[in-house]
């Protein structure tokens, strides 16, 4: 169990705001942020490498809050993985236990027993240069694992690897996570990543906590206009709520009236993810969230077709290149844009 109790943190002109938050333990949470965020500063906070100015750090029931980094029983892994290079993967595995003066024989029982989690004994004679950014990565996790600490701290540890070389990666920490049950925080930038690995995520800005939840509640419920733009909602609209039919509410912008599922009566946006937009050449029925619009551009981001059509507004779909492909779409092009009440989030 992570327990951050108003925590605040100075870091040169930097600063981390009243953070509150509680990690169940074995769980694997994701924080997600722009760039400076504070994310990187909220995770060495917690392994002791900045000082807590005010608040409490609580890990495992213990208030380690002034306790030294080495005495925390948490390890970080950064994104450059920060192998000694003058090192072999074997020393460099090893090297946490060898420092706490761990005996011969328990050093060798670990590294059997780390090498089967990683299946990195074909690389233990090798040096860091020689290896692939995905055995770098296995090996940086085999050295942070082998102490046995309570806690797992990664500051983007996927960033600096291929597309393929990730994939595989989500499936090592899943399985590691699965194997160990041991608590993890992960920080990232990339939706994704956070999608495939999160139990929890936590979104930061500027040094301040902006939702704690699931992911498909921060993706599809975000609690601000700031956590629907950083994931990328795309489509948001200022109003009000006008009224309410049966259980659905009407929320007025400029120039449309939208249909929303919502307990919310004060909302002053109400947010469509682009993938949850239908087109159809042909008007559809029984459908309270009909627009018909001009295709004003086209985006091509591989698997999924961007399209932004001016009704007006401006709305943003995100098409699968099938479907598509299948309507031969163009610019100028008019279409119907379509979607039911529910997907309208109102905040």
């Amino acid at each position: 169990m992570i327990e951050l109790k108003n925590v605040q943190v100075k870091v040169a002109d930097f600063n981390l705001q009243q953070i509150n938050l509680a990690v169940a333990k074995g769980t694997y949470t994701v924080i997600l942020g722009p760039t400076g965020a504070g994310k990187t500063v909220l995770l060495e906070s917690i392994a002791g490498l900045h000082a807590i100015r005010e608040g409490a750090l609580i890990l495992d029931g213990k208030n380690v809050t002034d306790v030294v980094p080495e005495e925390r029983g948490v390890s970080i892994v950064y994104q450059d993985y920060t192998l000694f290079p003058h090192l072999t993967v074997k020393e460099n595995i090893i090297f946490g236990l060898k420092v706490r003066h761990v005996a011969q024989s328990k050093i060798i029982e670990q590294l059997e027993w780390i090498c089967g989690i990683f299946d990195v004994e074909p690389l233990l004679k090798r040096l860091p240069a020689t290896l692939s950014g995905g055995e770098r990565q296995r090996v940086a996790l085999a050295r942070a694992l082998i102490t046995g600490p309570e806690i797992l701290l990664l500051d983007e540890p996927l960033s600096a690897l291929d597309a393929e070389s990730r994939e595989e990666m989500y499936a090592q920490l899943k399985d590691t996570h699965r194997k160990l049950n041991i608590t993890t925080l992960h920080v990232t930038h990339d939706f994704e990543e956070a999608m495939s690995l999160a139990d929890n995520i936590v979104v930061i800005n500027r040094g301040k906590i902006a939702q704690i939840d699931k992911p498909s509640e921060i993706f599809y419920h975000p609690a601000s206009e700031f956590v629907a733009r950083f994931t990328m909602a795309r489509n948001i609209f200022e109003g009000k709520i006008t009224g309410q039919v049966k259980n659905e509410k009407i929320f007025k912008t400029d120039s449309i009236e939208l249909y929303a599922v919502s307990d919310n009566n004060t909302a002053q946006f109400a947010v469509i993810r682009a993938e949850m937009i239908q087109l159809t050449v042909e008007k559809p029925v029984s459908v309270p969230n009909v627009f018909r619009g001009t295709v004003k551009s086209i985006i091509d981001k591989g698997a999924n077709i961007l399209v932004t059509l001016d009704c007006p507004p401006l709305f943003e779909c995100l098409l699968p290149r099938r479907q598509f492909e299948i309507m031969s779409l163009n610019t100028g092009q008019q279409v119907y844009l379509s979607f039911p009440a529910s997907p309208v989030h109102l905040i």
